[in-house]
């Protein structure tokens, strides 16, 4: 599979006379809608390299715990410009791109990126199967919902828990009393930290960045039977 499917039937022909690049470069290519939200190629070219630093740093953190079909199914969170999935454009995996109901509302760019997309708001359940993802992306994610929102924290982990796989992975990139948040309730749900990292990148602030990994429930029937 592609790292991203293009919600058109046929990207060729819903390139042709729109200005968009022909795939796969329009991964990277600068949409001829950006104006509509603000945004120079200047600013979208920065964007897609940051986030193909942070990819990179991601998969370093993560390569002592996947293989090659470890992950397919991958959520970012809050999608923004589409740059984290469009990153993933060397990796044999899916993207979901998730943009806030509340905020600009980018779909169109991450379309014409040939990605796909929906419009969420994290203070509610996400609709979708129980462990449909191998891992989810939250960048800035858990900070939003609790202190713009005033939402819960802790029911967005357990929806979290839910949709992700057994032994699939969160990564947080947010302040370290969120990350610190984060971590408090991983025995709860039997989650263990793999990796905590400083952002690498003077642009990040102080961000910090935790990866989790969801562990198996084990009775205390199956592990005797694995003794």
């Amino acid at each position: 599979m592609e790292a991203c499917i293009t919600p058109y039937s046929d990207h060729d022909h819903s390139s042709k006379g729109s200005g968009l690049a022909p795939w796969p470069a329009r991964l990277t290519s600068p949409p001829p809608r950006l104006a509509d939200f603000g945004y120079s190629s200047d600013m979208f070219e920065k964007d897609t390299e940051l986030w193909r630093k942070r990819v990179e740093n991601y998969w370093d953190l993560l390569s002592p715990k996947i293989s090659a079909n470890t992950i397919r199914n991958v959520m970012d969170m809050k999608a923004n410009l589409g740059s984290f999935g469009a990153a993933l454009g060397n990796k044999d995996v899916w993207v979901m791109n998730v943009v806030p109901e509340d905020g600009p509302n980018t779909l169109k760019l991450i379309y014409d990126r040939g990605l796909i997309g929906s419009i969420h708001n994290w203070c509610e359940a996400y609709s979708t199967y129980p462990r449909t993802y191998d891992l989810l992306h939250a960048s800035n994610v858990f900070s939003e919902i609790i202190e713009k929102k005033g939402c819960s924290g802790e029911d967005l982990l357990i929806e979290i828990d839910r949709i992700l796989r057994p032994t699939g992975f969160l990564i947080v990139r947010d302040k370290k009393p969120v990350t610190d948040f984060v971590k408090k309730y991983l025995p709860a749900i039997h989650w263990e930290t793999v990796a905590v990292a400083d952002s690498p990148s003077e642009s990040d602030g102080d961000d910090v960045v935790l990866i989790v990994q969801k562990k198996l429930w084990l009775t205390s029937e199956s592990l005797r039977e694995t003794d």
